[in-house]
């Protein structure tokens, strides 16, 4: 039993024979069921992304397991199946929208060739049947499944209130008008209308708000449908309350940064550019590794017993980065291949998609790209996109980059926007309120890499420029928030000299959204060498910056140092990582802890840290 919304229901749990009852214990006087007759359900069912087939009653023949009569739900759909002469038949309401986490009440009338569906004494929906429902079905021997269809497969997941067969015409008038239609009662068990009774209890009489929240991965959605519900973080020891709009910390077990400890030395294939940690679920904690060398290509490792091990590999083209990214319940890895295959005229990056039956990545769609060198994974109102970065063509800089959007019919990303870059280096996406940026870093436009990089708003479904800001051979972008603050930081990798070498120690900059100005003002430099890339972390309540420090005129073997938020200081410096041709930082927890893994462009060895607290 779990109160939920101020009612109560039944979640189904158990056998399905524990949920169900012969048919001849209610049809008494005769065997046939009624020809004329009218379901009433009140239930309700979570956010689901992937409701397939749950069945909320069904009347089954014992001996030959045939369906004589199924209510059954999908994605916005209702089904009414029966047993006809010719065979089974199906009633199929569209467009039902009930998987919202909220209480609803359906009245299912059949007569005949009509079917009609009321949902919450709204306007009723009829359907006209190309067989009518029999006037001669047999109940013998047959047996009603509640929550099911006698099988494990289509389980109901929601809750259930009120579950009524009545014989006879409509039952809408019974039941409607209602002060609460959502909650309209014809027959409700007398347990689940009670209410937890005031006074001092030693405990409840029954379970109450059981709708608590325990993850181990990012913290759920806070909203209003979400409000005052609890979450438990198990990693970081955790007790938070919603107010509707974010999760208000009432325990919390502090963590401070005390040192970094040398964990692991990850030997990849070749040089590594890009790093990229995700989660598969019921599988574990992967990473993608994006390699120089051709054969074997690119490795992915699985986290086990504490460490990473080789899991597969997949032939790259000096492989620049990937980006792991789901759409509904697939799961992607794409690749941007800076070089093409050997005798081909272009260069090619390709999209992988997760095999749950073979359990490794498997080629999905190949895009002809030009020296690919970053993808960015997003979602905007419910679409998905993929933006590429180009970054050359033969000796011309100055190239369309793409945005791609997935097509649903096709099942595959197509072009929806080309945008004119000067060797892109890296997309960032971000959202403030409602909405939605995408940042490229330029890097180079053929002369110069003193040049603007652009950050794009969403508007009339393209991206259009929203503010130019003046860059220096720009790699990377990372956009992150402290309190109600948004931030983007730029990594500024070389500064290209006429006369006499280029510059690799120059200053990249961190920027500040003004909200009375809308555009992104300086908030602090910060002298870096050759920088590649920024990750920014969080250990407790701390804020933390680390750069990728890569070559400073002369070694690439060079600190790359990680920054702490002081407020008013700004980042200011505490721990500082001996690293060698460092391109990309990932920050990633465990059951063991944090740990952050660089990748090294000039060596095959990169690194695994762990960040030890007190």
């Amino acid at each position: 039993m779990v109160q939920s919304r101020g009612a109560r229901g039944l979640q189904l749990a158990g056998s399905q024979e524990a949920l169900s009852f012969s048919a001849s214990q209610l049809f008494t006087n005769c065997d046939f069921f009624p020809s004329e007759f009218s379901i009433v359900v009140t239930l309700k069912i979570p956010r689901l992304t992937n409701m397939r087939n749950e069945y909320i009653f069904s009347l089954v023949e014992e001996s030959s397991d045939r369906l004589l009569i199924g209510l059954r739900l999908s994605q916005e759909k209702l089904h009414f199946l029966f047993h006809g002469p010719t065979g089974r038949k199906r009633i199929t309401f569209r467009a039902v929208q009930l998987a919202d986490n909220q209480w609803h009440t359906l009245v299912v009338a059949v007569t005949g060739r009509y079917a009609t569906l009321t949902v919450d004494c709204g306007l009723a929906l009829e359907l006209v049947s190309e067989q009518p429902f029999p006037s001669d079905l047999c109940t013998i021997n047959s047996r009603f499944y509640v929550g099911s269809r006698r099988r494990w497969k289509g389980l109901f997941s929601g809750l259930l209130r009120q579950l009524v067969l009545l014989p006879g015409s409509d039952a809408t008038s019974r039941v409607c008008p209602s002060s609460d239609p959502r909650l309209s009662t014809l027959s409700v068990p007398q347990v689940l209308l009670t209410m937890p009774l005031p006074g001092n209890h030693l405990a409840p009489l029954y379970p109450y708000e059981a709708e608590v929240r325990v993850t181990l991965g990012t913290q759920p959605p806070c909203a209003t449908a979400e409000q005052g519900q609890l979450w438990f973080d198990t990693l970081q020891k955790g007790l938070f309350l919603c107010d509707g709009l974010v999760w208000i910390p009432l325990l919390r077990e502090k963590q401070r940064l005390d040192y970094v400890e040398d964990y692991q030395d990850l030997y990849t294939t070749s040089e590594t550019f890009d790093v990229e940690v995700f989660h598969i679920p019921a599988q574990g904690l992967f990473a993608a590794t994006a390699n120089r060398a051709t054969k074997p290509g690119s490795g992915i490792y699985k986290w086990v017993d504490g460490e990473f091990q080789l899991y597969q590999n997949i032939t790259t083209y000096e492989a620049r980065a990937w980006r792991h990214f789901t759409v509904g319940n697939k799961m992607f890895l794409a690749v941007a291949n800076f070089k093409g295959q050997p005798g081909k005229e272009w260069e090619e990056s390709v999209i992988y998609r997760w095999s749950d039956r073979k359990l490794k990545f498997l080629p999905y769609q190949t895009l002809v790209t030009h020296c690919a060198q970053d993808w960015e994974a997003f979602t905007i109102q419910e679409e998905h996109f993929l933006a590429l970065a180009n970054h050359r063509q033969g000796d011309n800089h100055n190239i369309d980059s793409v945005i791609y959007r997935w097509n649903p019919g096709t099942k595959l990303f197509e072009v929806n926007q080309t945008i004119e870059t000067s060797g892109a280096y890296d997309w960032e996406f971000f959202s403030v309120g409602p909405y939605h940026f995408l940042v490229v870093a330029n890097t180079l436009d053929g002369t110069s890499t003193n040049i603007n990089s652009t950050i794009y708003i969403w508007l009339g479904g393209i991206f259009r420029p929203f503010q130019y800001i003046k860059t220096v051979g720009a790699t990377d972008w990372e956009m992150f928030q402290i309190g109600n603050r948004y931030f983007l930081a730029v990594a500024n990798g070389q500064m290209l000299s006429e006369k006499g070498p280029s510059v690799y120690n120059i200053n990249s900059t961190i920027y500040e959204l003004n909200i009375m100005t809308q555009t992104f003002i300086k908030f602090q430099d910060i002298l870096t060498n050759s920088a590649v890339d920024w990750e920014f972390f969080s250990v407790g309540e701390e804020k933390f910056l680390v750069v990728a420090n890569s070559h400073d005129g002369s070694s690439f073997s060079l600190n790359s140092v990680m920054y702490r938020w002081q407020g008013y200081e700004g980042f200011v410096p505490v721990h500082r990582l001996l690293t060698i041709g460092c391109t990309d930082w990932e920050y990633f927890n465990t059951t063991e802890g944090s740990f952050l893994v660089y990748s090294s462009a000039t060596s095959s060895l990169s690194k695994v840290f762990k960040l030890t607290t007190y």
